[in-house]
């Protein structure tokens, strides 16, 4: 009796059986399908049923590594990420039509991507990739779904092309980087030339205007000097000659307070100044002279009326310009 009472203690134990949560159990009466158990604590008949499997319902991913060539003949290796879930009112369908449900959708996976692949470049595989996983997601639910099986997702989460292909695609991203900063540089080269230029065209402008005032006022202070002087009876001339004399003076005085000049001033006699002076006055009268005479002479031959020439004004007293330096 004790033989028969273990036998009968184990064969009631094996009655029960539990089930995780998010698994599906199939049950069998002598190899012949019965039913389908989920999770928690299960009973079946000893030695009539028995577990032939587990189904695993839980969203699972599968990689595939797909190698093909794109339209520029391009050898690249691509990874597809799967996500599927097993239908959990198409558990049987699951178990018993498909024995090996990773290779099936490894292998309609292959099959969409080698056709999908091969119509684009190497750049429009990059730019398209989600064309690519749309393509192979819908041709594995119509596939996989009278199997009982779900495509939740496809993800292409890795586009590798040819080692040599990924330096020839570096050294033009390269290159063009390298032009676009070229081009930057040469620009704010030119920005840098143009406002250089700007800013000395603006300097001459106001140093010429700062040259052309200061002229101005000399030829004032001069004017009212020579007034001064012609009012105390001394005449036009020799007030230019004295002023003359002044200046080379004060010019020479200015040399000598420079330590490091080399300046050379030629002649340095006061006589010269005045001379120069002399005979500037002297050619303006002479060409005064002659213009004149050679307007009467046309006038008697008859040539025509000829505009009066506008007199050449007197020329400066002593000097119109900075300090005269000989």
């Amino acid at each position: 009796m004790v033989p028969i009472g273990i036998v009968l203690f184990f064969l009631l134990l094996s009655s029960f059986f539990t089930v995780k949560q998010q698994t599906a159990a199939i049950v069998e009466n002598f190899g012949r399908f019965s039913s389908i158990r989920n999770s928690g604590l299960q009973f079946k008949i000893p030695v009539v049923q028995r577990i032939a499997g587990r189904i695993n319902l839980k969203i699972q991913q599968l990689d595939v590594l797909v190698e093909t060539k794109t339209k520029d003949d391009v050898f690249v290796r691509l990874k597809i990420s799967v996500q599927f879930q097993v239908i959990k009112e198409k558990v049987y369908d699951a178990f018993y039509k498909l024995e090996n449900p990773h290779d099936q959708i490894t292998s309609y996976v292959f099959d969409v991507v080698r056709a999908e692949v091969p119509k684009m470049k190497l750049d429009d595989v990059f730019e398209r990739k989600d064309d690519i996983a749309i393509a192979v997601k819908q041709e594995l639910n119509d596939a996989m779904i009278n199997y009982g099986y779900d495509i939740i997702k496809t993800l292409v989460t890795d586009i590798d092309p040819d080692v040599q292909v990924k330096a020839a695609m570096n050294r033009i991203n390269a290159a063009e980087r390298e032009k676009v900063a070229a081009e930057y540089e040469a620009e704010a080269e030119r920005i840098k030339i143009v406002a250089k230029a700007r800013a000395e065209a603006e300097s001459k402008r106001l140093q010429g205007q700062g040259i052309a005032d200061q002229r101005r006022e000399i030829a004032r202070g001069l004017e009212e000097s020579v007034d001064v002087l012609n009012n105390v009876g001394i005449n036009s001339q020799e007030a230019s000659a004295l002023i003359v004399v002044t200046q080379h003076y004060d010019t020479l005085q200015s040399i000598g307070e420079e330590t490091n000049t080399n300046l050379i001033l030629l002649p340095n006699s006061p006589q010269a100044g005045s001379n120069m002076l002399n005979d500037m006055i002297a050619s303006f009268v002479a060409s005064n002279q002659i213009g004149e005479q050679m307007r009467k002479e046309n006038e008697a031959k008859g040539i025509g009326k000829t505009t009066r020439r506008k007199r050449t004004p007197p020329p400066p007293r002593a000097a119109e310009g900075d300090d005269l330096k000989y």
